[in-house]
């Protein structure tokens, strides 16, 4: 497939367009003209870059690229490093942010509510489309203990969680927004969701969660935020007839 071909692909899939991102989506170093192999990952980490040349892919495709709004324009150290690697190799390099995590069945949250079971799903944002909504709300088939739910979401993202449990109200509600998204916690609550989740927290989520009577659960930025990465290789596997494979470079963020 031809490099141009396959970013038509990429965003005819995930429509960037309809979202104001933090970095650019679509193509951020330019490789080879033909692409055949494809490396999805979250993160375009060295160690990714390394294991995508040892597969010998003409592209990477991550999530979390390059080039973030108020980082330094400098090319230069780890920057340069990672960059002259993908030079050096004539590796393309494709970012896909916030038009990954809101795919409806390709994205982040996707992936989780899938893994789940999460049923009759809306957009996080009031008044917002699902596949333009950076968050989902949902519900579980039948309520269930925390305790339960705890052994849920472990199983999902294959990782102990960090969960406050701020009562002994069952869950059946639920909302969840993958990464670094513990503001949404209040969209969660206006949604009347019975836990919320994410990848992070910070020192007041805890106490909103508290005050505000909602359990919430960090299940880890990494964690929750390999189910797109891992989609779109299958993706691009089955349905397009490229060599793509999920590569984990792991972070227990």
């Amino acid at each position: 497939m031809l490099r141009a071909d396959f970013e038509r692909l990429l965003n005819d899939t995930l429509s960037p367009s309809l979202f104001k991102d933090f970095a650019p989506n679509g193509l951020q170093v330019e490789g080879r003209e033909t692409i055949n192999r494809v490396v999805t990952g979250v993160t375009a980490t060295q160690a990714l870059i390394e294991a995508a040349i040892a597969y010998k892919a003409d592209a990477i495709f991550v999530h979390h690229g390059y080039f973030w709004k108020n980082e330094a324009p400098q090319i230069v150290g780890m920057k340069y490093r990672r960059i002259a690697s993908l030079i050096k190799h004539d590796i393309n390099l494709y970012g896909y942010h916030l038009p990954l995590d809101a795919h409806p069945t390709l994205g982040n949250n996707a992936g989780l509510a899938d893994a789940i079971g999460l049923i009759n799903r809306r957009g996080l944002q009031s008044g917002v489309a699902l596949h333009e909504s950076i968050g989902v709300v949902g519900e579980l088939s039948n309520a269930v203990s925390t305790d339960r739910f705890r052994e849920i979401i472990e199983q999902a993202v294959d990782r102990s969680v960090l969960f406050e449990c701020v009562s002994d109200k069952e869950i059946r509600r639920v909302s969840l927004c993958t990464g670094g998204a513990q503001g949404y916690i209040e969209q969660a609550i206006q949604a009347n969701a019975d836990v919320f989740i994410t990848g992070e927290m910070s020192e007041q989520t805890i106490h909103i969660a508290r005050e505000m009577g909602i359990h919430f659960v960090a299940a880890g930025h990494h964690a929750t935020e390999r189910f797109g990465a891992k989609a779109m290789a299958k993706f691009l596997s089955e349905a397009h007839g490229l060599e793509a494979i999920f590569i984990d470079d792991n972070s227990p963020a």
